[in-house]
């Protein structure tokens, strides 16, 4: 979906958060500053002249945007930073220093907070073709890290594997209990499984497919990331336990209008909401920033996407599913060996 980084928050702080990304736009943007403990900053001046635009247009930024460009890098130098950054400045002989001179208070800008401002600034046409960089970078980033597509890049978190394979064991479970203690039709596997997915995320399979642009192939359940599995396990064990109880207190196999009813009252307990609230906004945020994949009834509970996940499903200890169970397999030959 294309994105105005003007008008998302969001969007902006995905970005940011992205240390993958933004070492690749530093790469590309070349931008020339000022050495200064162990990084790059630029001057109110600089960053105006670089987006053409006036030194009273990036004041009126900050003022507006203050809180958002602080978060992003921005600050005041006063002290004894100021005068290390005046000495750095002093030894660049191309650098016009008397402005700050006598200065005791001096805003700067860092690369993230650079990239924050020219995610903001709709007046300068460099800023708008910057941002334009920005996103083809910040995608083709993604790409080359999860090689070439993001459909299964739940897979690479480290605890994708455990919880599928917990997944998939209560799975059994649930199914075996609908078979056994529920009187409807094969539909009924179907059925139940979409009023989990509902109470959890509010989509049916058949919604999440298309939100997702999967086809009849992919499996949908190989696409969740693990809390997701985790609370739709707790889902089908709570659930498949429940109607087996209510089976053998009976005596027969409990009818459609029955096993609606259960499932109404589980769902609603209060133990639930905090676990499913973590999972919406797990999936609606990850979806967004990796996938751009909106998904419209989880809307509002969407914030930016953290460092720590970009570290998990792009870093160096996320690995491709393939890796993890070839990793798993001699894992299991060994413990089969001592045996």
């Amino acid at each position: 979906m294309s994105k105005d980084l003007t008008n998302s928050s969001i969007d902006r702080q995905n970005i940011l958060n992205n240390p993958y990304a933004v070492a690749e736009i530093e790469k590309a943007a070349g931008i020339q500053g000022i050495p200064f403990e162990g990084k790059t900053v630029l001057l109110k001046e600089q960053v105006a002249t670089f987006f053409e635009v006036t030194a009273r247009t990036i004041d009126n930024y900050i003022e507006k945007f203050s809180d958002e460009l602080r978060q992003n890098g921005y600050e005041v130098l006063r002290g004894n930073r100021l005068k290390q950054l005046k000495l750095s400045l002093s030894s660049q002989s191309d650098h016009e220093i008397d402005f700050v001179t006598k200065t005791t208070a001096l805003g700067v800008f860092d690369f993230r907070s650079f990239l924050n401002l020219a995610m903001l600034i709709s007046e300068s046409e460099r800023a708008r073709l910057l941002r334009q960089a920005i996103l083809d970078i910040v995608i083709d980033t993604i790409n080359q890290r999860t090689g070439g597509g993001t459909k299964y890049i739940n897979q690479r978190d480290e605890d994708f594997l455990h919880s599928a394979f917990i997944e998939e064991n209560y799975r059994k479970q649930f199914t075996d209990a609908l078979k056994d203690c529920v009187a409807m039709g094969n539909f009924k596997y179907a059925d139940y499984t979409n009023k989990i997915y509902v109470s959890i995320f509010r989509e049916k399979a058949s919604e999440y497919r298309k939100i997702l642009k999967l086809d009849n192939r992919d499996n949908v359940r190989a696409t969740f990331y693990a809390e997701v599995l985790d609370l739709i396990a707790s889902y089908e064990s709570g659930f498949g336990d429940l109607l087996q109880k209510q089976a053998t207190v009976k005596g027969r196999k409990l009818t459609t209008w029955e096993v609606d009813g259960l499932f109404k009252t589980f769902e609603s307990q209060a133990h639930w909401k905090p676990l499913i609230e973590k999972a919406r906004m797990k999936m609606a945020s990850r979806d967004l920033a990796f996938r751009d994949a909106l998904h419209l009834q989880l809307k509002e509970y969407i914030t930016p996407v953290q460092h720590e996940d970009y570290e998990r499903f792009l870093g160096e200890k996320s690995k491709e599913l393939a890796e993890r169970l070839e990793d798993a397999k001699d894992v299991m030959k060994r413990l089969k060996e001592r045996e």
